[in-house]
């Protein structure tokens, strides 16, 4: 499949810069593939259109603070993102600024705390050694910013706006720590629609999915078949694997509340049972992919060339990804991951 069959332009004031007064107040394109019939809707309607016993799976992940500034003893600033933590005081990084410079950095928001270039890897990331065994999460939680995508413009130092991404960047139900990217078909659930879901019989479940780097990476290569698909780790519980086993045995529809849920789901084998796993997918879902668990999927509108409109259009067709595409931009539906929600089935 050609990457530029996945172009198309946007008008940029259709990228939402701040989430919506309240988690649910965002609209929501309502599709069905059976007969191509587009509706419009707000995100509050979503308990009246799904069906008792289907089972809508979550991703709980919660994303880490992740975003931090390090000085050189120049005074020199070198922006930080952190990857992973490596083992005790030990952060795997990327590093923007940093150049041939092997000194002692500084954290910008905690002077007391440095650390030490002890590696240089591919791709920008490097290794570090921080001065403080405290867990990664911890000393983040007090000095790092939250890694929202580019196309959302910050001030790179400090923006009144950072305690607001703290927690709207964040779904009411993540509890597992580990991404650097939010799962943002979940922000728009609020405790008063979960609320409802569950009055109409709606089931739920939670997967893990520890969002990376490359998820919202636009795809260079000519083809997806070239493209290299970053991996990510997951997890499915023994309650999730349950209810999941429930599900498929009873016949109810598996409703994947985003991309990184869906990847979770579709990384399982057709037919077999769903056993609690910890494990990794590379999974690339594109045209003409054979679904095998997924019957329905809440997910935001995304860029252009990307990994995520692929899925799209191997879920709904290519000319109805298209289709939808158009009449959201003409309708001026918000796009990315503060925007607007559409419901495919």
């Amino acid at each position: 499949m050609r990457t530029d069959d996945l172009d198309f332009h946007l008008p940029p004031e259709l990228i939402a810069q701040v989430p919506p007064p309240e988690r649910s107040a965002s609209r929501l394109l309502h599709y069905r593939r059976d007969p191509g019939a587009i509706s419009h809707r707000t995100f509050t309607d979503l308990p009246g259109l799904l069906c008792k016993g289907d089972l809508l799976v979550f991703n709980d992940t919660r994303v880490l603070p992740a975003r931090f500034m390090l000085r050189k003893s120049s005074g020199g600033a070198i922006e930080g993102l952190f990857v992973n933590e490596i083992g005790p005081g030990r952060w795997r990084v990327m590093l923007r600024g940093l150049e041939r410079y092997d000194g002692p950095l500084r954290f910008a928001a905690e002077s007391n705390l440095v650390a030490e270039c002890t590696a240089r890897l591919e791709g920008g990331e490097y290794e570090i050694k921080v001065s403080s065994d405290e867990p990664a999460a911890l000393i983040l939680g007090r000095i790092g910013r939250m890694p929202l995508p580019p196309y959302i413009k910050r001030d790179k130092v400090a923006d009144p706006r950072d305690s607001a991404d703290r927690e709207r960047y964040q779904t009411i139900y993540a509890r597992n720590d580990g991404s650097v990217a939010a799962p943002t078909a979940g922000l728009h659930f609020n405790a008063e629609v979960i609320g409802q879901l569950a009055a109409a019989g709606v089931e739920r479940t939670c997967v893990t999915l520890h969002v990376g780097l490359g998820t919202f990476k636009p795809v260079t290569a000519a083809t997806l078949e070239e493209h290299a698909m970053h991996s990510e780790r997951y997890e499915i519980s023994q309650a999730a694997a349950d209810a999941l086993n429930g599900a498929r045995r009873d016949g109810r529809r598996i409703v994947a509340i985003g991309t990184t849920a869906a990847r979770v789901l579709e990384s399982h084998p057709a037919g077999e049972i769903w056993r609690p796993v910890q494990a990794e997918t590379h999974i690339l879902i594109y045209p003409p992919y054979q679904w095998k668990h997924v019957r329905a999927l809440l997910t935001n509108f995304h860029l252009p060339r990307s990994t995520l409109i692929a899925l799209v259009a191997a879920f709904v067709g290519l000319d109805e990804q298209r289709r939808i595409y158009a009449e959201a931009i003409e309708r001026r539906y918000r796009f990315f991951s503060y925007g607007d929600a559409m419901l495919v089935e």
